[in-house]
């Protein structure tokens, strides 16, 4: 009888990491974002019916990349664990951080013990009573969780995209600033990097609003997303506008002092003419 191939658990842990990334790069990116007035969900989606973001409970919503069937799956297990939770003890006692916990148990064990990881990336956040008490968490496919603050980018580009947002994110901003600051981000790899070829047919769009009454979670579509929309993209071409003049600038003092380089150089080789042409003297007397 032939011998089994052996694999040792660090290349099989490695292997099953890298099929897991590189399929969860192949998704769309998805931005989580605090402004002032709570959390800011903004994911490319033209479906009107699958959701890659979704509320969990009063307070809670859940965001994610990857294989849909198995963050939807995800999602109904969090919104089972949640509504549990609730009608058992208190509906205080169910929390972000609760739930990142039990996905990050569920993705871990099925990480190490299945042949195939999930290959999803999510978000679970919850708004607080004032930003500071916000709670934004990330479950990668290994069931690692993260704790995050300000903003957070899943998907195909998320270094370039979380890049972005760290040079375009401040504190406090109004809804309108920070759907700007996501679609600048979202298109900063394109010459126009301002969101103005992004549609709202083409956004998911969704928030956690501090000042609502007990269920915060609400979707932004139609007439409402597109006024947000058309208050966003000024902000957002400022912002690249200001971007690309500041890379005007530096190309400019960059020319200035290779232009001031060149003058030095003249006039070293103008000297070295000068001392050439002493030698010569010297050298005919």
């Amino acid at each position: 009888m032939s011998m089994p191939f052996y694999v040792s658990p660090e290349q099989a842990m490695k292997d099953k990491a890298d099929y897991a990334r590189k399929n969860i790069a192949r998704g769309r990116n998805t931005i989580v974002i605090q402004y002032a007035d709570g959390i800011l969900f903004v994911a490319p989606n033209p479906s009107r019916a699958l959701h890659k973001i979704s509320e969990i409970y009063d307070r809670i919503a859940f965001a994610a990349v990857g294989m849909y069937n198995e963050f939807e799956n995800l999602r109904k297990a969090g919104v089972r664990y949640a509504d549990f939770n609730g009608y058992l003890y208190d509906r205080g006692d169910v929390t972000a951080l609760g739930l990142a916990n039990a996905y990050a148990q569920t993705l871990g064990t099925i990480f190490t013990e299945s042949n195939k990881p999930y290959e999803v990336e999510i978000v679970v956040a919850e708004v607080g009573q004032t930003a500071e008490r916000d709670q934004i968490y990330r479950i990668t496919f290994d069931g690692s969780v993260a704790d995050e603050h300000g903003y957070v980018a899943m998907g195909g580009q998320a270094d370039r995209v979380a890049s972005a947002l760290k040079e375009r994110y401040a504190e406090g901003m109004t809804l309108a600033a920070a759907l700007g600051v996501a679609l600048g981000a979202l298109t900063g790899g394109q010459e126009n990097g301002d969101g103005t070829d992004i549609t709202a047919a083409q956004l998911e769009v969704a928030v956690l609003n501090r000042a609502g009454e007990h269920r915060r979670f609400r979707r932004l579509t139609g007439a409402r997303l597109e006024a947000l929309l058309a208050e966003a993209r000024p902000a957002a071409a400022s912002d690249t506008a200001e971007k690309a003049s500041g890379t005007a600038e530096k190309a400019s003092g960059t020319a200035e002092k290779a232009g001031g380089t060149a003058e030095k150089a003249g006039g070293t080789a103008e000297k070295a003419g000068d001392a050439g042409d002493e030698a010569g003297a010297d050298s005919g007397s």
